[in-house]
């Protein structure tokens, strides 16, 4: 039977896909993104009077973070400047860019853009919001999975954002060092298989825990691990050795996913059903604990010694804040500019790395 994915590389570490594997998966840039209707409307303004003006120089712009964090969406917007700037030239755009993974320090530039303006001005709202966002999750999964450590998570927040992002948030998760996410979409873009159990909607309807998990075995494929809710109708470790005498070897794992209005999942209650299996011979069978977890309370488990497998995190991902992004213009024609407040002429970033837009291009 499959084992739960772990960390691919050590705790928090994320294994990143090639670039032609993150280009298959990622689809091309929405018309709302292409013809900058989602752009903040100064920036089509902008756009308007610099044609008009006949203006159109050679800048340098370069996006930096307000704070430190794990960079994520970067390799979004380098698929959105494949497509805007794919075709451009006198001169040549040049791109120098971090990946998405890559841990960035406060203020540091993260991608640095040296092409006409009117080429890409437009999507400096675009390009701001998918770094920014992605980023604040991918930077909230770290915490949770250093939290974890050794034990590995899994990104369970779909449920809290708009659906036409869930694959978004569910990749930041795992580039922030989730082993798995509970999407379809999400886990695709990451290489990966969903990774999740059974609603309680299921084992309602089926009206026993046994009836339920006894479908599942019946129906799911065989690869599909057998991790089954136990906490809907009756006393979890009651109905976790109900589960396991029916299933047997085959069942893989049980969710603990106690709700607030019964005190939630505890150290003790996890610490009861491990003793219990054990007893009963079940020491095979993990133990996967869910429902409003965040660093402190991971903590809460492994500083009581709670024998957790792996845990399921949801709001503490989705719900984080972005991260802020600042694109600034530090050279135009060739003259260092920039705004008071910010130093003159391009930074010195030595670790971005040149980027072929032409690998970028999705179809």
């Amino acid at each position: 039977m499959e084992a739960m994915p772990r960390a691919r590389n050590g705790a928090s570490g994320y294994t990143p896909p090639t670039v032609q594997q993150v280009v298959m998966q990622k689809r091309r840039p929405s018309s709302e993104i292409l013809s900058g209707d989602s752009a903040d409307v100064y920036f089509a303004r902008a756009e308007e009077i610099l044609a008009k003006e006949g203006l159109d120089p050679v800048v340098v712009m370069e996006v930096f973070a307000r704070e430190a964090g794990v960079l994520c969406g970067v390799d979004e917007a380098k698929i959105l400047l494949a497509h805007v700037l794919g075709e451009a030239s006198d001169p040549d755009p040049v791109i120098e860019a971090l990946s998405d993974g890559d841990d960035i320090a406060e203020k540091e530039v993260v991608l640095r853009i040296r092409a006409r303006y009117r080429a890409f001005g437009l999507y400096e709202t675009a390009i701001l919001g998918m770094l920014a966002q992605s980023t604040g999750w991918a930077t909230a999964a770290r915490a949770v999975v250093e939290a974890a450590a050794p034990e590995p998570v899994i990104s369970f927040g779909a449920r809290h954002v708009h659906p036409e992002v869930t694959d978004t948030l569910d990749y930041a998760a795992i580039v922030g060092g989730c082993v798995g996410a509970s999407t379809p979409a999400g886990a695709r873009l990451s290489g990966l298989r969903p990774t999740g159990t059974m609603p309680h909607s299921m084992v309602l309807i089926f009206g026993d825990t046994v009836r339920a998990a006894e479908a599942f075995d019946r129906h799911m494929d065989a690869d599909v691990p057998r991790i089954v809710l136990v906490d809907t109708f009756r006393d979890e470790a009651e109905e976790a050795l109900r589960v396991a005498n029916a299933l047997g070897d085959k069942l893989y794992g049980i969710r603990l996913d106690t709700p607030a209005e019964r005190g939630r999942v505890t150290a003790d209650l996890v610490l009861e059903v491990r003793a219990r299996l054990d007893l009963a011979g079940f020491g095979h069978v993990k133990i996967i604990v869910s429902g409003g977890l965040d660093p402190e309370r991971i903590r809460h488990f492994k500083d009581r010694g709670a024998p957790v497998d792996s845990y399921a995190v949801g709001s503490f991902i989705s719900g984080a804040s972005p991260i802020d992004f600042t694109g600034d213009l530090k050279e135009i024609d060739g003259r260092p500019i920039a705004k008071r407040g910010r130093i003159p002429g391009v930074t010195d970033a030595p670790r971005l790395k040149p980027i072929d837009l032409g690998d970028w291009r999705t179809s």
